[in-house]
């Protein structure tokens, strides 16, 4: 007997690459996405997120701006450079979004910015929202 409850077969989880230095903001944010059934991969700096680009397929990016080595604005421009699909599914995280050089990059770049610190909800509905379109703009394609 097998356990087949549904009739529709089930869709691989999205992927979702977490990118910041804090290993505790990134755990508690790894293990929320994989409850809400992502598939998450996490790195600590920007080099270690651009080895992870050159090897996984990732639907959706959040990005610390302040990474050690690399700033998370030039892994932005890297990131979207090497895989133009993600432009558009790369939020960018930071608790300075005041910043001159922030607002400025913010006012030629369009990205969504989460401002820390966040609520896990908030997250989860950026998210939802982008992998939606994904997926409308994949039906139409």
């Amino acid at each position: 007997m097998t356990a087949q409850g549904s009739s529709a077969p089930k869709s691989p989880p999205h992927t979702v690459l977490i990118v910041d230095d804090e290993a505790p903001l990134r755990r508690v944010l790894e293990r929320s996405l994989a409850r809400h059934g992502y598939r998450v991969l996490a790195a600590g700096s920007g080099e270690d997120a651009y080895r992870l680009l050159a090897t996984e397929a990732v639907d959706a990016v959040l990005l610390d701006i302040h990474l050690p080595m690399v700033s998370g604005l030039s892994l932005y421009l890297a990131m979207t450079n090497a895989q133009p699909r993600l432009a558009g599914r790369i939020a960018l995280m930071t608790g300075d979004a005041e910043a001159e050089e922030i607002r400025t990059w913010l006012e030629h770049h369009r990205c969504p910015l989460i401002r820390k610190p966040f609520n896990l909800s908030e997250v989860t509905e950026w998210l939802r929202r982008v992998l939606q379109a994904r997926e409308r703009e994949a039906g139409n394609g």
